[in-house]
């Protein structure tokens, strides 16, 4: 049976132009028009919601607003014969939390080409563990993979303990990779080592400010998450032929840089998009994290909240100092 009512954390604009999170009772009619409604499980953190929840408007355009691009949980009405009731699903990306009712209420209501089924291999919560982080990750390790291969040498992961860095890191070291981490976090070296980085890189020792067009080269490949000077410097560093992926800008959205690393050593940059990716490549992205790529351990990537708990983790991640992934329980 639906309820009418459900729990939400709500953002809403305060007449000092400041922004207010409460968990609050909302309507089923409340929720935009869409295809599957769905009783939210488990939501999971992401940078992209503690934006919202903080009202970005870049982020969300209108306030209140719930925010939450992840959601995994069990269909209870479906105006399509693509999913019926009681099938277990999950959405990330999209519109989800963004300009639409996000994850981090019970129900949310979605087109249908927004919903995926849930992989076998894995189960609801674990798909959060993995949720948008984990599946950027893995959009970056498909394409890093086609052409960089364990031998080739080792692969650089920056912002190693954020959500996407540290799926990375798990995943290529799960695949054989030898795996260096870049992190501004030292004191979690253990953590890093623990889930497979054989080397540890400073934050400052990542970004080169010489300005010169090359650097002697190190790493096969690597999954960038942070942008600016020290994606510059890994571009830069990387062996010819070697790929190079970009997937975030929270040091810089700006590249200092010449063709010379592309035009002399042929690296492939590959800009990773997993809000608007394709649902071919979504499906077979998530067949990988849920079966071959399946971190062992995936819980130890993790700490599980309750809404009531996501305000502490929002200012965390908002000041860099959130480590792993955050799993967001939408119980009763």
């Amino acid at each position: 049976m639906i309820s009418e009512t459900f729990n939400a954390l709500v953002v809403e604009a305060g007449e000092d132009k400041t922004y207010v999170r409460q968990i609050k009772k909302r309507r089923i009619d409340d929720l935009p028009e869409g295809d599957v409604l769905i009783r939210v499980n488990y939501s999971s953190l992401n940078y992209k919601d503690a934006l919202s929840a903080t009202g970005n408007k870049g982020v969300t355009r209108s306030y209140p607003h719930t925010p939450g691009i992840d959601a995994a949980g069990t269909v209870v009405d479906s105006r399509v014969g693509m999913f019926k009731k009681g099938d277990p699903v999950l959405v990330t990306g999209y519109d989800l939390g963004m300009n639409t009712s996000g994850g981090f209420g019970q129900y949310v209501r979605v087109p249908v080409g927004w919903v995926v089924p849930l992989p076998r291999g894995l189960t609801l919560k674990e798909s959060m563990i993995f949720g948008t982080a984990g599946f950027t990750a893995g959009m970056g390790i498909l394409f890093l993979t086609e052409r960089v291969k364990p031998e080739d040498g080792p692969v650089l992961v920056t912002g190693a303990t954020g959500g996407v860095g540290s799926v990375s890191v798990a995943v290529l070291a799960k695949l054989g990779y030898t795996v260096a981490a870049v992190t501004g976090k030292t004191a979690e070296a253990a953590f890093l080592n623990g889930i497979g980085a054989s080397q540890i890189v400073a934050r400052a020792d990542a970004a080169d400010t010489s300005g010169r067009p090359l650097l002697k080269t190190q790493w096969a490949g690597v999954v960038d998450t942070v942008g600016g000077e020290i994606l510059a410097t890994a571009i830069k560093s990387t062996n010819p032929w070697g790929t190079v992926t970009c997937c975030g800008n929270v040091a810089s959205p700006d590249l200092p840089l010449t063709v010379f690393p592309f035009i002399l050593r042929g690296i492939r940059l590959i800009g990773i998009d997993s809000q608007n990716c394709p649902m071919d490549v979504r499906l077979k992205v998530w067949g990988k994290l849920s079966g071959p790529w399946k971190i062992d351990g995936l819980a130890s990537l993790s700490k599980e909240v309750a809404l009531d708990g996501l305000g502490d983790n929002i200012d965390l991640i908002l000041k860099g100092r959130q480590k792993g992934r955050v799993v967001v329980n939408l119980g009763e």
